[in-house]
C-alpha cells in the first residue's frame, strides 16, 4: 500500500493561462491538502510565467519550471517528469490548467495510486459515470474514434486513450524511457499508456466529467489529431517488428 506521507506533485502545463492558473492552483491545494503543484510554462507572453513565479514565493507547495519556447504539450510533460522523478516524487498527476478537468475528481483519481492498486490511473470520460456535458456530435466522434482506434490498433483495452486526466505512480515514468517520447496532444497520451502497459504497468480507469474551459482558448487542432493517427500505427509497426525480431533471434 502506499505510504500515507507519499509525495504527490501535480503538473500543471501552461501557455497564456494568466486567467487559470491562479485559481486552479488555489483549487488543487484546497483539494489534495498534501500535493505539490509544478507549474511548466512556456514562456507565455500573457505573463503566465511571471505570474506562476510569485505564487511559488508565497507558496512552498507550488514551484515552477520555465521554458524558453512553446514547444508542445509533450514536451512540457516530459520536461515536468524529469524534473519531478530529480525530486524524487512517488505520485506524478497531469491536469489542464483550464479547468476542462474538474479539481472535484483528484481524490478519485489518487486513490487507487494510494491504496496500492494501480500504477497509472486514467481519467476516463467513457467508462460507466464518465461525461462529456457540452460537446458537439463531431467532436465527440473524433475523441472516442481516436480512442478506439489506438485501442483496437495496440490492443489496449481502456475506453479513453487520448484524455490527458491522468495520476501516474513515479516508478512507471521511470521505467518507459522518457528519451523516446516525443508525441505532443493526443498522440502523447496514447503513447504514454501505451509504453507503461508494455512495462508492465497496472493500469485502470475512473470516471470523470470533462467540462470546457473557463477562460482562454484551446489549442486542440486537427493537427493534433493526425499526430495521433500516425503514431498509433508507427507504435504497432515498431511492435511487430520487434516481436519478429525476437522470433527470428530464437529460432536462430
Amino acid at each position: 500500500m502506499q505510504s500515507a506521507t507519499a509525495s504527490i506533485w501535480i503538473i500543471i502545463p501552461t501557455y497564456n493561462e494568466r486567467e487559470n492558473v491562479g485559481p486552479i492552483a488555489d483549487a488543487i491545494l484546497a483539494t489534495v491538502a498534501d500535493a505539490h503543484i509544478l507549474i511548466v510554462d512556456d514562456g507565455s507572453p500573457d505573463g503566465t510565467g511571471g505570474l506562476a513565479d510569485e505564487m511559488a514565493r508565497t507558496n512552498d507547495a507550488i514551484a515552477v519550471l520555465h521554458r524558453q519556447t512553446k514547444q508542445g504539450l509533450g514536451r512540457a510533460y516530459v520536461a515536468a517528469f524529469r524534473e519531478l522523478l530529480a525530486r524524487d516524487a512517488d505520485i506524478v498527476v497531469q491536469i489542464d490548467a483550464d479547468f476542462s478537468h474538474p479539481v472535484r475528481f483528484l481524490p478519485s483519481l489518487l486513490e487507487p495510486l494510494r491504496a496500492g492498486q494501480a500504477d497509472l490511473v486514467l481519467g476516463s470520460r467513457y467508462v460507466k459515470g464518465g461525461h462529456i456535458p457540452r460537446w458537439n456530435v463531431l467532436r465527440r466522434l473524433i475523441s472516442r474514434g481516436g480512442s478506439i482506434f489506438a485501442g483496437v490498433v495496440l490492443l489496449m483495452p481502456y475506453k479513453d486513450l487520448t484524455g490527458g486526466f491522468k495520476a501516474w505512480r513515479a516508478t512507471v515514468l521511470r521505467e518507459i524511457d522518457l528519451d523516446r517520447l516525443h508525441a505532443g496532444g493526443y498522440a502523447f497520451q496514447i503513447e504514454t499508456t501505451f509504453r507503461a502497459r508494455l512495462a508492465g504497468a497496472r493500469i485502470v480507469e475512473v470516471p470523470i466529467t470533462f467540462e470546457e474551459r473557463r477562460a482562454g482558448t484551446s489549442k486542440m487542432s486537427m493537427t493534433i489529431f493526425t499526430e495521433a493517427l500516425r503514431l498509433v500505427l508507427a507504435l504497432r509497426l515498431t511492435t511487430l517488428f520487434r516481436r519478429r525480431r525476437r522470433t527470428l533471434s530464437t529460432d536462430a
